[in-house]
């Protein structure tokens, strides 16, 4: 018997439940995407997987809709691993452990996996219900969307000749998706020199911190541990002499880092008392500050015995710091035209100390290119003053609102049918996959939608039962309509 076992739809939450048991991070797909292969084997359907583990299930029209129409039907297998500090989960090796509460779905001690592994389990419920009525469908689940849409972006559609795409990588019930931001992984490199250090060693801790996406939650207000954690940095070095050991934080450029850590050799006359102030008078500092938004933020201090150890040497310490006071983070323009719509944002999702560099990996997004770009640049200037160099990865266009969409007038009148009510039609400041759908597929026309799920990106992920019980029901009317 499983958690889910008796919830309904009954094929949803048992595809969904087999899911959590089999690793599938992102980089880590070849399980998950084997899985949807034999799936595919066992049930007669003709499929596709490339060397990445993408994967292409197609399957025939029902009876009375084969002159209709086919449609894809598009998710991603990867998510995204965060955990609690004191979870013990292997995210290579472990199922992940599932918890219901009063209709809600959650993992111990992690992230769910919801996104997006409920567009899985509604494909493959799809697929097994031969009573379902639906045109000739084309299911396509992508791997590595969660840094930086790798699989969408190298995806041979060529195999593919729906024209509509319905997209359930959405998060909230109610709301039909028809826009989307374009993004990218950009991450500036820091060179940084080391020598030996003789002091007193320390390590100071930002936690605490809610965390969240850093596309759809980047407007909430929510703390940037790596943000915090140079603030920290920046008010010690303006009393005290000391070399930056190591910095790091955040484990996804698309996640808002929960903590961050950094380690410090003091000169020997330094007063750590004297340090214990003014590490306690930021904490006081980012408490009232994001009182509303994270009041469990902490910085703490630990302070070890003297030694001598290899450190950063005293400039490249005074570029990691300046670098992190001065890059630019968060909201960075509202849109004009979509009230309440995040426009363009960063957000500094990894903080990583290597042999010879500090790397600040930000996701970057935008629903104007230009704008996008010029984020780039902004990076990039500041790099080349510090000596460094940025790159990118998984560069991504966004989706642009299309007026005239066949596939939105159907899912509207079938949200009424089932709902009552006219559903929102918004843009999303995230990625999704649809924008690169649309730069191969010519004439694509695509909707996202999903049920509601809450905390995404973070151990707090969690996934509402009814909701997508609904979801469930909406899309098989759909897929009925699609006639």
């Amino acid at each position: 018997m499983g958690i889910l076992t008796g919830l309904q739809p009954e094929k949803v939450f048992y595809y969904f439940e087999e899911i959590t048991k089999i690793p599938h991070g992102s980089t880590d797909t070849k399980r998950i995407s084997d899985y949807l292969v034999s799936f595919a084997k066992e049930h007669n359907l003709k499929y596709i997987q490339d060397e990445l583990n993408n994967v292409i299930i197609f399957k025939d029209a029902s009876a009375g809709y084969e002159n209709s129409d086919s449609v894809i039907i598009q998710g991603h297998m990867d998510m995204v691993c965060e955990k609690e500090d004191d979870c013990d989960i292997d995210f290579k090796k472990d199922a992940l452990r599932l918890e219901l509460n009063d209709g809600i779905i959650s993992a111990k001690g992690t992230t769910l996996g919801g996104d997006d592994g409920i567009a899985v389990a509604y494909a493959l419920a799809v697929l097994d219900d031969d009573t379902l009525k639906h045109p000739a469908l084309e299911v396509v689940i992508t791997v590595d969307e969660e840094i930086g849409m790798l699989g969408a972006a190298d995806l041979d559609t060529t195999p593919l000749k729906s024209k509509l795409m319905i997209n359930i990588d959405s998060e909230e019930e109610g709301i039909l998706l028809a826009s989307c931001a374009g993004g990218m992984t950009a991450t500036l490199h820091l060179p940084t020199k080391k020598n030996l250090v003789s002091g007193t060693k320390a390590v100071i801790t930002v936690d605490g911190l809610l965390g969240g996406h850093s596309g759809t939650e980047i407007n909430k207000g929510r703390a940037n541990a790596n943000k915090l954690v140079g603030r920290v940095l920046y008010a010690l070095s303006k009393k005290f002499s000391f070399n930056l050991v190591a910095v790091n934080g955040g484990l996804k450029d698309n996640a808002i880092p929960r903590a961050s850590k950094a380690e410090l050799v003091f000169a020997a006359d330094v007063d750590m008392n004297e340090v214990k102030e003014v590490v306690s008078k930021c904490e006081a500092d980012f408490k009232h500050e994001y009182k509303t938004t994270d009041s469990n933020v902490a910085v703490t201090l630990v302070v070890d015995a003297n030694a001598e150890i290899e450190s950063l040497d005293t400039d490249s310490t005074k570029k990691v710091i300046t670098a992190l006071m001065n890059l630019p983070l968060g909201i960075q323009s509202m849109s004009f035209d979509i009230e309440g719509l995040v426009q363009t944002s960063l957000n500094l999702g990894i903080l990583e100390t290597k042999d010879d560099e500090v790397a600040f990996s930000y996701s970057v997004r935008s629903s104007v290119e230009s704008e996008k770009q010029d984020l780039y640049l902004q990076l990039e200037s500041l790099a080349t003053i510090l000596g460094g160099n940025v790159t990118t990865m998984g560069e991504y266009p966004a989706w642009e609102y299309n007026a005239d969409s066949k596939l939105r007038s159907v899912m509207v009148d079938s949200f009424k049918r089932q709902y009552g009510r006219e559903p929102e039609i918004q843009a999303i400041h995230a990625g999704l996959e649809c924008g690169l759908f649309a730069g191969k597929i010519k004439g694509l026309d695509a909707v996202s939608f999903g049920p509601d799920m809450k905390d995404v990106h973070t151990p707090k992920e969690s996934m509402d039962v009814a909701s997508v019980a609904r979801s469930w029901n909406y899309l098989v009317d759909v897929l009925a309509s699609l006639k």
